[in-house]
Formats: C-alpha cells, sequence, structure tokens
C-alpha cells in the first residue's frame, strides 16, 4: 500500500496497490465533468489496460527479434508493423490518464504488478514461430479484455474520449488476434 504525506496528516494510507496511478498532491482541482471517484476509477483501468499493451508490445518486438524459420521475413515484417503501432498507442493511452489527474504507470515493476499477461521464460531461446503467434495472439486476446472492462467503466461515466480510444485499440488488437490466428489454421 501507498503512503502519501499530506500537510494535514502525517500519512494517509490508500487502499490501493503502488502500482496504481495516484494524482499529484499540488495538482489542481479537475472538473471535466467526470466525477473523482469514476476518474480514479478509469485511470486505474488504463494503467492495467497500459501495463497488458506494454508487455505484449515487448513481446511483440521480441519475437520480431528472434523469429526464425520458414516464416522468418512474413513474420519478422508482421511483428515489426505491429510493434510499432502498438508504441504509438502506448502514448495516447498514458496521456489520457493524465488528462484524467493521474500519473501514468512507467516502470517495469509496476507493469509487473498490473498486467494480467505472464512473461513465458525462455521463449527468446527455444520457441518457434507457432508458439510466438499462440503467445501474440493470446496477449492480443488478453488486451481486449482488459479493454472492454475498462470501456464500460468509461461509458458508464459518461467519458466518451477514454471510450473513443479504447474502440479503437480494440479493433486493432481484434484485427491483429485474427490476423495471428489465420497463421496457425
Amino acid at each position: 500500500m501507498s503512503k502519501k504525506k499530506n500537510a494535514n496528516k502525517p500519512f494517509v494510507t490508500n487502499d490501493v496497490p503502488d502500482a496504481l496511478p495516484v494524482a499529484a498532491a499540488s495538482a489542481p482541482h479537475i472538473d471535466i465533468g467526470i466525477k473523482d471517484g469514476d476518474r480514479k476509477k478509469i485511470s486505474d483501468g488504463l494503467a492495467r489496460y497500459m501495463a497488458d499493451a506494454f508487455t505484449l508490445y515487448l513481446k511483440t518486438h521480441n519475437f520480431h527479434w528472434n523469429v526464425t524459420g520458414s516464416m522468418f521475413n512474413s513474420l519478422h515484417t508482421m511483428f515489426e508493423t505491429q510493434y510499432t503501432e502498438q508504441w504509438a498507442a502506448l502514448d495516447e493511452v498514458a496521456e489520457r490518464i493524465r488528462a484524467l489527474g493521474y500519473n501514468a504507470p512507467g516502470s517495469y515493476s509496476e507493469f509487473v504488478a498490473l498486467t494480467s499477461i505472464p512473461e513465458e521464460q525462455g521463449l527468446s531461446d527455444s520457441a518457434d514461430w507457432r508458439e510466438m503467434v499462440r503467445q501474440l495472439v493470446s496477449g492480443n486476446e488478453a488486451v481486449c479484455r482488459t479493454a472492454r472492462k475498462v470501456l464500460g467503466t468509461a461509458d458508464d461515466a459518461g467519458d466518451d474520449p477514454t471510450v473513443d480510444l479504447l474502440t479503437q485499440r480494440l479493433q486493432t488488437h481484434e484485427k491483429y488476434a485474427w490476423m495471428l490466428r489465420s497463421l496457425l489454421q
């Protein structure tokens, strides 16, 4: 649990894991038409989404570097296209968290604490292209599941910019999962 120093109280304990976004103590009050509690819930969900998206980005980039076999050229190019797009999208998510008044996660320890995508040890050394593709299908589907959870929260709060952002991300990750899944059929 994190403890924040407060001018009136020596320490205030929050009921959130250390990795979840925290508003800066010196930040002015934000009134964008979304309740404070809803902004916090949305930011927490976006942090989890961002952790999943970053983990998938890193895995995709790893596979781009390490793919071998008869599908090398096609997959090397496909993985590069996907990780390049994913990297740009991470910035949009982080900026949305900031617009809601919270700090975006940005360290490996935060991403590890928040992600739902498990790290597969030794994949760089031994996996063939089929296993890499299976892992990326699973990762894209996990990102979609996380996005859907946050999308519902954002929609209920009337947070149209977050709904729009997540709708676009869902479309992209569902397409990636379909394209990758098709390679295994």
